[in-house]
C-alpha cells in the first residue's frame, strides 16, 4: 500500500521562462511545499511566485563543508516533508537528473519507503550547449566527464570525438568542499589534456544563458591558455576533435561481404 506523501523532482531548464514545461509548472503550482535549487537569484524569485511555500536549498551549500554533507542535509529537508504526508516538489535548474545527486537520491529513497516518487526531465546545459555550439554528438561521437573525475581516474580518450568536461572551475578538488580551485589545479588538468591534444588546439569555454536577455558565453582559446582563463563554477569546457576518424577497413570489408550474401 502506498503511503501518503510524495515527491516529484522537476527540471526548470536553463533559461528562465522558456524551458519550463506546462506539466512541471503544474507540479510546482499544486505542491504543498516546493524546494528549489536555482542557478540565478532572479530565477529563484520567479519560482517563488508560483507557490506560496517555496524553500531554497541554496543555503545548504557552505564553503569548506563537503558537498556530500550539503546534499544529505538537502535530502533530509525534503524527505522530512514527504514523511509528514505532504506532496513535495523539488525544482532544480536544468535537468533534475543531470549532475544532480539529490534528486536521484530523493526519488530512490522515497520509493524504497513506499511513497510515490517521480522525476520529470528538463532542458539541461548539455542541450543548450549542443544548440548554441551547433554540435551534433552523433556525427563524430562525444565523451563527457566531470572534470575532477576525469583527473582522478584513468580514461581512454578518443581525440577524434568531442570531449566535454563539466565543472572545470572546481577541477582537482579532492575535498568536495571548495567553490573553486586555483590555476595550479587547472594546470594539472591541462597537463593531462596535453597528453592527447596539441598545445595550440582550440577549445571552448561555454556557459548557457539563464535569462532571455542574456547571451551564452562561447569563448575560444588555445588549450595551453586554459590554466589562466576565467572559469566559473557553471563553466563547461568543450574540446573539439583534433584528429579525423580512422576507418576500420577490415570490419567494413567483412560487412560488405555479408551485404553481398557471402558468409
Amino acid at each position: 500500500m502506498q503511503r501518503q506523501g510524495s515527491i516529484i523532482c522537476v527540471g526548470v531548464g536553463m533559461t528562465m521562462g522558456s524551458h519550463l514545461t506546462p506539466l512541471s509548472r503544474d507540479y510546482i503550482e499544486k505542491a504543498d511545499v516546493v524546494f528549489s535549487l536555482m542557478s540565478d537569484g532572479i530565477v529563484e524569485q520567479w519560482i517563488e511566485a508560483m507557490n506560496p511555500d517555496v524553500r531554497s536549498l541554496q543555503p545548504y551549500y557552505e564553503e569548506g563543508v563537503s558537498r556530500l554533507v550539503s546534499y544529505q542535509n538537502m535530502l533530509d529537508a525534503m524527505m522530512t516533508e514527504v514523511r509528514a504526508g505532504k506532496n513535495v516538489v523539488g525544482a532544480f535548474y536544468g535537468h533534475p537528473g543531470v549532475f544532480a545527486m539529490v534528486p536521484h537520491k530523493a526519488v530512490a529513497l522515497a520509493k524504497s519507503e513506499g511513497y510515490f516518487a517521480h522525476m520529470e526531465p528538463g532542458i539541461s546545459a548539455e542541450d543548450c550547449l549542443i544548440a548554441d555550439l551547433g554540435i551534433d554528438p552523433g556525427r563524430v561521437g562525444c565523451q563527457q566527464y566531470e572534470a575532477s573525475q576525469f583527473m582522478f581516474y584513468r580514461r581512454n580518450i578518443d581525440p577524434s570525438a568531442y570531449l566535454i568536461l563539466w565543472q572545470p572551475g572546481i577541477a582537482g578538488d579532492l575535498t568536495l568542499a571548495k567553490f573553486s580551485t586555483e590555476s595550479d589545479y587547472r594546470a594539472i588538468l591541462v597537463r593531462l589534456l596535453l597528453e592527447h591534444y596539441p598545445a595550440d588546439h582550440q577549445v571552448i569555454l561555454y556557459e548557457a544563458k539563464t535569462l532571455p536577455i542574456n547571451t551564452p558565453r562561447i569563448e575560444q582559446l588555445a588549450l595551453e591558455d586554459l590554466t589562466n582563463a576565467i572559469i566559473h563554477l557553471h563553466t563547461t569546457l568543450v574540446i573539439p576533435p583534433s584528429k579525423p576518424l580512422v576507418s576500420n577497413e577490415a570490419l567494413i570489408s567483412e560487412l560488405k561481404r555479408l551485404d553481398q550474401g557471402q558468409r
